[in-house]
């Protein structure tokens, strides 16, 4: 593998939910002295640990794992907080002569870690005056204010996520230029090396539906229930989490458990088309198949490990 001089480009293991991720990128951590840098926003916040899939501390097989449970739950996830706290454990990984390997399916963290991205600053006047009009108004009114001034940066975000078209709007009130200007390139910041992992929708639905019902066998509704007093029902990001939201409309007895797991399953696919479609026009993603359970986890280390060899980072 050719790169410049200095410490070794960070590994980042990304794709879609369920495609394994977390298996691959721990695999090639016990094969590479690596350490793993967690890039799935949700499994940030403390107790949320069934529904997040996140692996257990003796999953983790003695590989030291970052940027999990650094947040209770009613803290609100911040791109640029990660950015920080993430980019200061691959300079702390290499001075300990070890390899970074990021993984996770939130692209746009991901993106902040690897990628030139810079963050304007905040104004708290101009926030709280967006923030109380989503409120009282709703979240289509703004989206729609939004399209208007920045229709490629609304492109990017849901129409119903206010924390993100509050952000846009406040950017570009406070800056004049369109928000979208503001995002990432694709430009690596640090030498990395993105491998992916693939896996065609249908073994993908199916591994989904076994996913949760595992996670409800494993007690996700009283993990939610503990959760809820911590202030999960007030939290503004960690409650609209899939799986959680579902939940607790579960405990508020909106829906029974076999509507529940429906509704989580199909939240599930869409978020992982939502994943698969923010990763797959990067051409510095090198995609290879995903493992097809637990005895093909190796396989797949060995196809990411092929990869590295053959990478020319620059």
């Amino acid at each position: 593998m050719a790169h410049t001089d200095g410490p070794p480009p960070v590994i980042a293991i990304v794709g879609a939910t369920a495609t394994g991720k977390s298996a691959v990128a721990l695999e090639l951590a016990l094969r590479l002295n690596g350490e793993i840098i967690n890039a799935d926003s949700m499994q940030f916040y403390r107790g949320m640990d069934i529904g997040t899939a996140k692996l257990t501390l003796a999953e983790r097989r003695g590989v030291p794992h970052h940027q999990l449970d650094t947040l209770d739950v009613h803290e609100d996830a911040t791109v640029a907080r990660f950015q920080e706290g993430a980019r200061s454990d691959v300079d702390a990984i290499h001075a300990r002569g070890r390899r970074a390997i990021a993984v996770g399916g939130s692209g746009l963290y991901l993106r902040a870690l690897l990628d030139r991205f810079e963050f304007p600053g905040t104004d708290p006047e101009v926030r709280a005056r967006l923030e109380a009009r989503a409120g009282s108004e709703g979240p289509g009114i703004l989206y729609r204010e939004l399209a208007a001034l920045d229709p490629v940066a609304a492109e990017k975000i849901q129409p119903q996520n206010a924390k993100r078209i509050v952000r846009a709007l406040e950017v570009i009130e406070m800056t004049g230029a369109p928000f979208s200007s503001s995002l990432p390139t694709h430009e690596y910041a640090i030498p990395a090396v993105q491998i992916g992992l693939r896996l065609g929708y249908e073994p993908l639905d199916a591994r989904i539906a076994t996913r949760v019902d595992d996670m409800w066998r494993s007690g996700l509704v009283d993990e939610v229930t503990a959760l809820t007093a911590r202030g999960l029902r007030e939290a503004v990001t960690a409650r609209r989490a899939v799986g959680y939201a579902e939940t607790l409309r579960h405990l508020d007895g909106e829906l029974d458990a076999d509507a529940t797991r429906a509704l989580i399953k199909q939240h599930t696919r869409r978020l992982a088309r939502k994943q698969a479609r923010w990763f797959q026009p990067d051409d510095r993603v090198t995609w290879i198949d995903a493992p097809a359970g637990a005895a093909d986890v190796n396989r797949a280390a060995d196809d990411a490990l092929s990869v590295l060899e053959g990478a020319d980072v620059r």
